[in-house]
């Protein structure tokens, strides 16, 4: 709750007065000169009174006693892009005497919609209104709400006076996350979130082994031959399961990114990476974003987050992450090289030679890896192969990264991420498909007279 502002002095109450009131004064004023000019009193009677009414009305609110409190509540406070949130907003009068009418007007950005605007006839003292209003967003980004304004008026509409409070709020519009089925990857070191990988450890994740006998062990943990060895009573470790590793490395290159506004193919790839984030997080993965520039985000940790708590970080960070003016993934592999394990999944945009070689590097650190490899041609309105003149650029960046270890999962403007996600289940393409695709007869580029193929996962795409 917040207590709205009281205006005070003359020249506020001369400030609030309306068409109405204003008419009102230059109106008397003009018929008090009239008066003393030709000397007719009664005339003169007119104008003082024209004039006082607007006068006596601004005083009137100027000295009102009744106190008004206001308050704001969202419902989500984070909204997906495209869904409608409400606001709620509550006025209490807290004082003793009823008000007269009141207009609430609250401050929105012209992205979520038009200010809403509500007329209050009476509240009784003590008493309260509620009324809400939706908004709703195509962008995702971080929107402030507020503050909200109250204007009072005068039974006779001659004066109204604003009143603002001081509160505010922010609402958070999030990518879409789509929901994922759940895949088996060859070559993931820690496997899916339910098929934890187990390794021995003593009564923590950092102690080593053997050690030294702890009053409270279970005797049966006692190791005889270390304890022969060093002439003391020593223990074995017991098993732990080990945390399942996940990095979503998200392009954010400008100039590897077309089109604008929420078609644009850098608003996909946000929208990509939160939907695998999110997924990989209810799959019990300990997950990462990180960016080409460097910047990292950690997920949940030492249980000291939860993963409602750790998937709202992810997408509030989504909400508000910018294009940068990088060329390269230098900082990436960088921070993958301190701690690069686990699943690495890459959201890309467009790629050359450099920096194809260093998403192989990349790979190389990390367990598995899947890449979405943006045709952003398709974005930018553009036909991304001809039957007569096949993109052979596309196809040797996919047969490269390939060859490096990647799942590619070409996309286009018209494809989704389930379809494409379900694609990277390896577990799913026969021995005959991934003979066709790998093996040394494998077309390289589409033949003439057939459909243009960004790579052998296309057809399976529906596109």
């Amino acid at each position: 709750m917040a207590k709205a502002d009281k205006p005070s002095g003359l020249r506020t109450g001369l400030q609030g007065l309306t068409t109405r009131g204003r008419s009102f004064l230059a109106a008397g004023i003009t018929a008090v000169v009239c008066a003393y000019v030709f000397g007719q009193d009664t005339l003169l009677q007119v104008g003082v009174l024209l004039a006082a009414l607007p006068l006596c009305a601004a005083t009137l609110l100027l000295r009102t006693r009744y106190r008004v409190a206001g308050g704001r509540r969202l419902t989500p406070h984070r909204t997906p892009a495209g869904q409608e949130a409400r606001v709620h907003l509550r006025l209490d009068n807290v004082s003793r005497v009823p008000t007269g009418l009141l207009l609430l007007e609250d401050q929105v950005p012209y992205v979520l919609g038009p200010r809403p605007r509500f007329v209050l006839d009476r509240v009784e003292p003590r008493g309260f209104r509620e009324v809400s209003y939706r908004v709703r967003s195509d962008l995702r980004g971080r929107y402030p709400l507020g503050p909200l304004q109250l204007r009072v008026a005068d039974p006779f509409g001659m004066c109204e006076l604003t009143r603002s409070f001081a509160a505010c709020d922010t609402l958070t519009v999030v990518p879409q996350v789509q929901p994922l089925t759940s895949l088996r990857l060859t070559g993931e070191w820690a496997g899916r979130g339910e098929r934890n990988t187990r390794t021995l450890a003593l009564a923590g994740d950092d102690d080593v082994i053997p050690r030294a006998y702890r009053q409270g062990d279970d005797l049966r943990r006692v190791h005889w031959k270390s304890t022969a060895r060093y002439g003391e009573l020593m223990v074995r470790r017991e098993e732990q399961p080990l945390k399942a590793r996940a990095t979503v490395l998200l392009d954010t290159r400008e100039l590897a990114h077309r089109g604008t506004g929420p078609a644009s193919s850098f608003e996909w790839a946000v929208g990509c990476a939160a939907s695998v984030g999110v997924h990989l997080m209810e799959l019990g993965y300990q997950t990462r974003l990180l960016t080409d520039t460097g910047w990292s985000v950690p997920g949940t940790g030492n249980g000291a987050a939860t993963v409602g708590e750790s998937a709202g970080l992810l997408l509030d960070t989504l909400a508000v992450i910018e294009q940068s003016d990088g060329s390269g993934f230098q900082r990436a592999e960088e921070v993958l090289r301190a701690g690069g394990e686990g699943l690495l999944v890459a959201v890309l945009g467009e790629l050359d030679e450099d920096q194809l070689a260093r998403l192989g590097r990349l790979r190389r650190r990390a367990g598995a890896g899947i890449a979405f490899l943006l045709s952003t041609a398709t974005w930018a309105g553009l036909r991304p192969v001809l039957p007569d003149a096949p993109d052979d650029q596309a196809t040797r960046r996919i047969d490269l990264l390939r060859d490096a270890g990647w799942i590619v999962l070409p996309a286009g403007s018209n494809d989704s991420v389930p379809d494409l996600w379900r694609l990277a289940d390896r577990s799913a393409q026969g021995p005959s498909r991934r003979r066709a695709d790998h093996g040394p007869d494998a077309p390289k580029t589409p033949q003439p007279g057939r459909a243009p193929q960004w790579g052998p996962y296309r057809d399976e795409a529906g596109s």
